[in-house]
């Protein structure tokens, strides 16, 4: 999948992922971006990871995205929230 199909994918795992990592969310727009962000890291480390190449959207991509969305929202949550 290209990394355009990571950041459309992002916008929607963001919102999703910020449900799940911070109740409340930091706003739609700062949780859609870091979802973005979270979504490109969850492919590369997928990649990375298990050497298969993500090429279309299915059941792997998004749990990869959703995984790399949360990890970069906890992460954030937990530097910025104190």
């Amino acid at each position: 999948m290209s990394i355009i199909g990571w950041i459309v994918l992002g916008i929607i795992i963001g919102f999703v992922a910020s449900r799940v990592a911070h109740k409340k969310g930091r706003g739609i727009i700062p949780d859609i971006i870091l979802g973005i962000a979270g979504s490109i890291v969850g492919g590369i480390l997928f990649v990375e990871l298990t050497a298969e190449s993500v090429s279309r959207v299915n059941l792997h991509s998004l749990l990869a995205a959703i995984i790399g969305a949360i990890l970069v929202l906890v992460a954030y949550h937990a530097i910025f929230d104190h």
